[in-house]
């Protein structure tokens, strides 16, 4: 890590905790800052509020006073998940306080090699393939990753040196609050519509994420799916290299599949049968991964190794266990669309579906085609059970079922099946109706399956 003085003595605001903000709040002191950190959470049920105290840190806790601001706050780091909108934050953009997520603070005293990671979907995937290629046969320093995949990059940051790499997952919302966040490669794996309810418009949801490129050079490297019309007018914004990849084999790409494997600028990397994770979409989770560690300098027997050993991610289309020959998926990470019809379209069985979540205003005709094709039955749960039960009539599927919850339609779903099947959590909407997060969805369907059949959680 840098150490950098720009901050010593200067009052800052840590503004939301969790654990980006607490690590955040952190490192600013280490730096000499003045720290303040403010969460809405009230203090008696706020760990990370108590542990900052503990740690010598200011700390205001249960609201978000507008008073704050009269104490002349040289910068605010902010939450990624708080809104533009917030009585807060508007303020201080009136009074011209910079404002910037923590990952933008990471990267002001990072020396790392830094790979950015951003897409609609796959990004975490991708992020954690790029980390194992990169460390297998490695020989100096050490990859490790960061951002949202769950580890403050903050946190990751104080860890590394000149010789390691940190690949960073980000967020539209992190990605919405840089100013000098400067990856030396990229990678954007697709665009798709999300969290317009959040950024306002697709339009500024797509100019949050094209952030990821807005500091990199032509030194630099930018790497996009060519297999999406959209991408290739994207590209033009970037002053980075491009560097392409396509499933499809779309011409004069760097990274493709061609005569079922894995291609690198007419190298062979492997037989895309030797992948250990099933569907269509970690093809192009491998392709946009294997072309970040090629910039980064990874040989193909690294990549190919890393790819052989790598079983998927917690939540993201995760094998749980076979059953009485009944396959069980957690794809709770498929927040939206997109992401289930992805999931769906990975399997030839039959798919008993778990899904449903919180009515974001969409509507879901869009899955009627995947829904004929691979889908069973339905056991439907949360806000939008409704909407996706008439999707499930349109499709013609008589079995429609509903649950309370994630983990109370595990047993349907059991009775429902039969040897051969799939059952798949991918519930093609954001959890937060019923569960504070993707992560706790995915944990409680698989403690329900560990209950129902009596035995643990396998991984392969």
């Amino acid at each position: 890590m840098k150490q950098i003085t720009t901050y010593q003595n200067q009052k800052v605001l840590v503004l939301g905790l969790a654990k980006s903000g607490e690590q955040a709040a952190r490192l600013l002191k280490k730096l000499g800052a003045l720290v303040t950190a403010n969460d809405a959470k009230p203090f008696d049920d706020n760990p990370a509020a108590k542990s900052l105290v503990d740690a010598g840190i200011r700390v205001i806790a249960g609201s978000n006073p507008l008073s704050l601001l009269d104490e002349d706050f040289a910068l605010i780091v902010k939450n990624p998940g708080i809104p533009y909108d917030n009585s807060l934050i508007k303020a201080a953009q009136a009074s011209n306080i910079p404002i910037i997520t923590e990952v933008e603070l990471a990267a002001q005293v990072n020396e790392a090699l830094l790979i950015g990671v951003t897409g609609t979907n796959g990004k975490t995937t991708v992020t954690t393939m790029i980390t194992q290629m990169l460390n297998q046969h490695r020989t100096l320093g050490q990859a490790k990753f960061a951002g949202n995949i769950g580890v403050p990059a903050t946190e990751v940051v104080q860890t590394l040196g000149k010789d390691d790499v940190m690949v960073t997952e980000l967020s539209s919302f992190m990605l919405a609050g840089i100013k000098t966040l400067h990856p030396h490669i990229a990678v954007i794996t697709n665009m798709y519509t999300a969290h317009t309810d959040w950024h306002g418009s697709r339009e500024a949801y797509v100019a949050a994420k094209m952030n990821i490129t807005k500091n990199q050079t032509p030194d630099d490297f930018l790497i996009m799916n060519w297999d999406l019309p959209e991408q290739r007018q994207l590209a033009q914004q970037s002053r980075a290299t491009v560097i392409t990849f396509s499933q499809k084999g779309a011409p004069q790409t760097d990274a493709y599949v061609a005569n079922d494997q894995l291609m690198w600028r007419g190298e062979v990397i492997m037989p895309i049968d030797q992948l250990a994770v099933p569907g269509e979409q970690n093809v192009a989770n491998a392709l946009a991964a294997l072309a970040a560690a090629k910039m980064a300098g990874t040989s193909n027997a690294a990549i190919a190794d890393a790819l052989r050993a790598f079983t998927g991610v917690r939540h993201r289309l995760q094998y749980v266990m076979t059953y009485q020959q009944r396959q069980v998926y957690n794809d709770s990470k498929a927040t939206d669309i997109e992401a289930t019809q992805v999931a769906l379209r990975g399997f030839q069985q039959p798919v008993i579906l778990l899904a449903g979540g919180l009515d974001r205003g969409f509507t879901f005709d869009r899955l009627v085609p995947d829904f004929k094709a691979h889908v069973k039955a339905v056991v439907l749960f949360g806000q939008t059970q409704a909407l996706l039960a008439d999707v499930a009539k349109q499709a013609g599927i008589q079995t429609i079922r509903f649950a309370k919850d994630a983990p109370a339609a595990v047993p349907m779903a059991f009775e429902l099946s039969e040897p051969g099947d799939v059952i798949l959590l991918s519930p093609a909407n954001a959890s937060w109706d019923q569960f504070p997060s993707f992560e706790v969805r995915g944990d409680q369907f698989i403690d329900a399956v560990e209950a129902y059949t009596n035995q643990k959680e396998q991984h392969v």
